[in-house]
C-alpha cells in the first residue's frame, strides 16, 4: 500500500500545514478528518520524550458537538447514563453515550460552557446526528451543530510551565477536568486541564480556525524553552496509562461496564436517559468479559493491526485490539476483553500475534504498574 489517498472528504485542520512543516511520516482519520500519527522520532523516542518535556498535539479530531437551547441539558441527559445534573459551568465531565441496548455510541468528554450550552468533545463516531436524530424524535427546542472549535494539546510534565509562560500564572490554577478561558490576540479561548495522556497537560479549544496556524506559532516559539517537540497520542503511553480508545477497545458491541465506566452509569430510578433498563439488566446479571492489560513475552511485537487471540490452553478468551513492545516494562503489552473466569490479573494466557508466533504472558490490572 502507498499510504492515505488525500482528498476532499478527509478534511484538513487549522493546523495541518505546520504539521507537514513539522515533518510529519503519516496520517490517521478520525471523524472525517486528518490526524498525525508519526514524526520523526520512533515511537518509543517520542515516549520518552512524552514522559520528561513536553509535546504540542494536532487533535482536531475532537470534534466538538454543540448543544444549545432550552432543552439542551435535557438532551445531553438523555444520551448519557451518567448522571449531569451536578456538573457546574467550568467542569469537563467524561461521559459514555449509549443506545437502547446499552451500546456504546460514544465516550466524549462534556464541557458545559452555560446551564443552556454544552460541548461534547467526540471520539470517532458520528454523534452530531445520534443528537439530531434524538432531538427530533423527542420534539427538542434544541440547536445541535458542529462550531468552528479546533483542540490543540500541549502534553507532557512541562506543560504547566509552557502555558502558565504564555498565557500567565492562572494557567495553574485550572484543576484536572476544569476548564478556563484566555486571551489570544484579542479573542477569548478555552483551556482545558485534559488530554489523550496520562503525563499530565491541557488542551486549548481554539475558536476560529482561522487563528490556528497562530496559535501553533505561540505556543511553538515559547516552547523552545521547554524542549518542545510535535507529537501525537503515543501508542506506548496510551497502553501502558490504560486509555482506551473507541472502534479498537470497545464498539457498540460493548456497554460501560465492560470497560470499566460503570463509576458513571446511575441505574436506579433518579434519572431517566436512552438504555436505562438495558443497563439495569446488564448490572444486575453481570457481564460477561471486562477490559484488561495482557503483558507478553517474544521480542517487540508488530503492529496489531487485527485481534490477536487470547488462549487459556485451547479456550481463546479474548482479542488482543492494540499491542506495543514498552521499553521501560522490556515487555510488550496491550489491551483486550477478557472472559469472566480468565481476567485475573497473574493469570497465565498464550497470544497469538498475527505473524503467527505464539507468545507467553499473563492478564494484568489496566493500568500496568
Amino acid at each position: 500500500m502507498d499510504g492515505l489517498n488525500m482528498s476532499r472528504r478527509i478534511r484538513r485542520t487549522p493546523y495541518t500545514d505546520r504539521v507537514e512543516e513539522a515533518g510529519v511520516r503519516g496520517f490517521s482519520v478520525v471523524n472525517h478528518m486528518l490526524l498525525p500519527k508519526a514524526f520523526g522520532p520512533t515511537v518509543e523516542e517520542d515516549y520518552w520524550h512524552l514522559r520528561e518535556h513536553v509535546q504540542i498535539w494536532d487533535v482536531s479530531v475532537q470534534r466538538q458537538v454543540q448543544i444549545m437551547g432550552p432543552d439542551a441539558a435535557a438532551l445531553v441527559q438523555w444520551m448519557t447514563p451518567r448522571n449531569i445534573s451536578n456538573a457546574e459551568i467550568g467542569d469537563c465531565f467524561y461521559i459514555p453515550i449509549i443506545d437502547d441496548k446499552g451500546g456504546l455510541i460514544n465516550d466524549p468528554v462534556m464541557l458545559k460552557l452555560a446551564e443552556d450550552e454544552f460541548w461534547l468533545s467526540i471520539a470517532d463516531s458520528d454523534v452530531l446526528l445520534y443528537a439530531m436524530g434524538l432531538a427530533l424524535g423527542r420534539g427538542m427546542d434544541v440547536e445541535i451543530t458542529e462550531p468552528d472549535v479546533n483542540p490543540v494539546a500541549i502534553q507532557g510534565p512541562k506543560a504547566e510551565d509552557l502555558l502558565a509562560s504564555l498565557f500567565g500564572k492562572k494557567i495553574r490554577d485550572i484543576r484536572f477536568f476544569k476548564y478556563d478561558w484566555i486571551d489570544f490576540k484579542g479573542t477569548r479561548q478555552l483551556i482545558a486541564r485534559s488530554g489523550y495522556s496520562r503525563q499530565g497537560g491541557f488542551e486549548i479549544y481554539l475558536r476560529g480556525g482561522h487563528l490556528g496556524p497562530a496559535l501553533w506559532d505561540s505556543i511553538w516559539e515559547a516552547g523552545q524553552a521547554f524542549n518542545i517537540t510535535p507529537g501525537c497520542p503515543n501508542l506506548i503511553e496510551r497502553i501502558e496509562g490504560g486509555l482506551l480508545s473507541y472502534g479498537n477497545e470497545f464498539t457498540r458491541d460493548n456497554n460501560p461496564f465492560e470497560i470499566g465506566h460503570g463509576k458513571y452509569c446511575t441505574i436506579d430510578n433518579s434519572i431517566n436517559y436512552v438504555g436505562r433498563e438495558a443497563l439495569q439488566t446488564i448490572a444486575l446479571n453481570g457481564v460477561s468479559r471486562e477490559i484488561r492489560g495482557v503483558a507478553f513475552d517474544g521480542g517487540p511485537c508488530p503492529t496489531c493491526s487485527k485481534a490477536w487471540p487470547v488462549m487459556v490452553g485451547k479456550t481463546q478468551v479474548g482479542s488482543i485490539t492494540s499491542a506495543i513492545w514498552s521499553p521501560r516494562l522490556k515487555r510488550n503489552v496491550g489491551q483486550s476483553m477478557i472472559n469472566r473466569g480468565f481476567w485475573d490479573p497473574g493469570q497465565t494466557v498464550t497470544v497469538h500475534s498475527q505473524e503467527g508466533s505464539v507468545r507467553l504472558g499473563e492478564i494484568s490490572a489496566l493500568p500496568f504498574a
